[in-house]
C-alpha cells in the first residue's frame, strides 16, 4: 500500500494541492440542491473541498489516512474560524461508525488513486456512510490523461468500465468530461453523479 503519508512530508506539495477545489466540483457545489445534509470528503488531503463547504455553512467530516495533510487542514479550519467541519484519520475503503450518516459524499480523485482490489471496497464503504437517496460526486482521470507506457500513476478510466464499477452499489445518473486540474498540468476525466436507492 502506498505511504500517502510520504507525500504529504515531501518540502513540496503533492500536484494535485492546486490551492483551491477542483473546478468541476466547484461547479457542482454552485447548483442549487446539489449539496444536501451532512457531507463526506473521502479522501480529502489538504482538504480546499472540506473547508470551503464549511465556508458556506455545510457540516462536514473530511477523511483520510495521511496524518500530515490532515494537521495541515485543521490549522487551516481553525485559521479560516471554520466550526462546522471535521477531520478523521481513517481509511475510506474500511470506514465504519458513520453508517447512513452522509446526504453527499464528494471523491475528488480517490477513486483512481486506489489499487483495483481496493475500489469495490471503497465504494461499498461509501453506500454503506451514506444516507438513502444521497448523492455522489467522483472525479476519475479518464483514459489518455498519460502515455500508455508510464508506470506507477493512478488509474484512468474508459467512460463505460467506470459506469459498470459505480454501478454495482450506485445509481449512475450521468457521466461527464471535465478537466482534473495539478499544477503540472490540466488532464481529462470524468465526473460520476450518482446517488444511493431510496
Amino acid at each position: 500500500m502506498k505511504d500517502w503519508d510520504l507525500v504529504y512530508r515531501q518540502e513540496q506539495p503533492p500536484i494535485w494541492n492546486i490551492g483551491a477545489v477542483q473546478p468541476a466540483l466547484a461547479a457542482v457545489i454552485d447548483e442549487p440542491g446539489s449539496v444536501r445534509g451532512d457531507v463526506l470528503d473521502a479522501g480529502c488531503g489538504y482538504a480546499e473541498l472540506s473547508l470551503e463547504l464549511a465556508a458556506r455553512g455545510h457540516t462536514v467530516v473530511g477523511i483520510d489516512v495521511a496524518p500530515t495533510a490532515l494537521k495541515a487542514a485543521m490549522a487551516a479550519a481553525d485559521e479560516r474560524r471554520l466550526s462546522t467541519v471535521t477531520f478523521i484519520q481513517d481509511d475510506v475503503t474500511s470506514l465504519a461508525g458513520y453508517d447512513a450518516r452522509f446526504s453527499t459524499i464528494f471523491d475528488s480523485g480517490m477513486l483512481h488513486s486506489l489499487a483495483p482490489n481496493q475500489r469495490e471496497p471503497y465504494l461499498r464503504s461509501m453506500r454503506r456512510a451514506a444516507a438513502p437517496g444521497a448523492s455522489f460526486y467522483i472525479m476519475a482521470l479518464a483514459v489518455g490523461a498519460f502515455p500508455a507506457s508510464e508506470d506507477l500513476l493512478p488509474a484512468t478510466f474508459a467512460e463505460d468500465p467506470l459506469r459498470e464499477l459505480v454501478s454495482k452499489y450506485w445509481v449512475v445518473d450521468d457521466i461527464r468530461p471535465v478537466q482534473l486540474y495539478s499544477t503540472a498540468a490540466q488532464l481529462p476525466g470524468h465526473l460520476v453523479v450518482a446517488r444511493k436507492a431510496q
